[in-house]
């Protein structure tokens, strides 16, 4: 629940941008990615490749709330830097990123994604192995397990 307070100032963030740009374009919806990897590494790599492999400028980043702000830039752009976002959220379900950059086509946002993906599996190697899920109840009474002495 802490983190909503943080989500929603991402959104404004966001969408103060975007705004400007409805007039011109339509709005691409974010990509997203159910990461089999835990929270930590999957923020670090993300952090790693914004920062390190793509050098664009860190503009804010906030780890416990999961996300960061970059300016993106793109050959297609000129050079011209535009506002980008990935967030991390660890939720029940799993690890879910989500890259968002709102005034470039969606497949900007695949590509940088799929980055991610690769970066992740070259650096941690193969997800972790999760546990398998408990026999399902068959509603029979469980087995006798036998006598008292």
């Amino acid at each position: 629940m802490r983190r909503l307070p943080s989500i929603a100032v991402l959104l404004v963030a966001l969408a103060v941008p975007l705004a400007g740009a409805l007039g011109a374009r339509h709005a691409s919806a974010s990509v997203a990615y159910a990461s089999p990897y835990t929270f930590e590494q999957t923020f670090g790599t993300a952090l790693r490749l914004v920062r390190v492999d793509l050098d664009f400028k860190i503009v804010e980043k906030d780890v416990a709330s999961g996300y960061l702000l970059f300016e993106y830039r793109s050959p297609e752009s000129g050079g011209r830097a535009t506002q980008g976002a990935i967030e991390v959220v660890n939720g029940r379900a799993g690890v879910h990123v989500a890259v968002q950059l709102p005034a470039m086509p969606q497949y900007h946002e695949q590509v940088l994604l799929d980055a991610l993906v690769k970066k992740l599996a070259a650096e941690h190697g193969d997800p972790p192995k999760k546990a398998p899920p408990p026999p399902a109840d068959s509603g029979a009474p469980p087995p006798d397990a036998g006598a008292a002495p």
